[in-house]
């Protein structure tokens, strides 16, 4: 038998996205943080899937970034939402709700 990891990973990864904009909704952020927020949940994944889910997105004009100064080494590139991203976000959190609701009359 699969286990839930594998059986609804493709699930999983489809919703990074969304998990994503969740997590830079408030605050700046820079990847290490996104991943340190990602890494006790389901969507824990690894620098090498969040840079160009991070570049697509920034692509698609749903976030922006800056390069800030760091005390710790080298400057960082710090992710926020756009206007559009934050638009994305509230469609995608109304889609979901839509769904969640049309599950629960369907197993009524």
């Amino acid at each position: 038998m699969q286990n839930t990891g594998e059986k609804f990973g493709a699930l999983r990864k489809g919703l990074l996205e969304f998990a994503i904009l969740r997590v830079i909704c408030t605050r700046k952020l820079y990847a290490a943080e996104m991943l340190q927020h990602l890494a006790g949940s389901e969507f824990a994944t690894q620098e090498g899937t969040l840079y160009p889910l991070l570049s697509r997105m920034r692509r698609e004009r749903l976030v922006d970034y800056e390069w800030q100064d760091s005390d710790a080494g080298p400057p960082r590139k710090y992710y926020r939402l756009t206007d559009r991203g934050r638009d994305a976000l509230t469609e995608l959190q109304g889609y979901w709700q839509h769904l969640t609701d049309t599950l629960n009359r369907l197993g009524n």
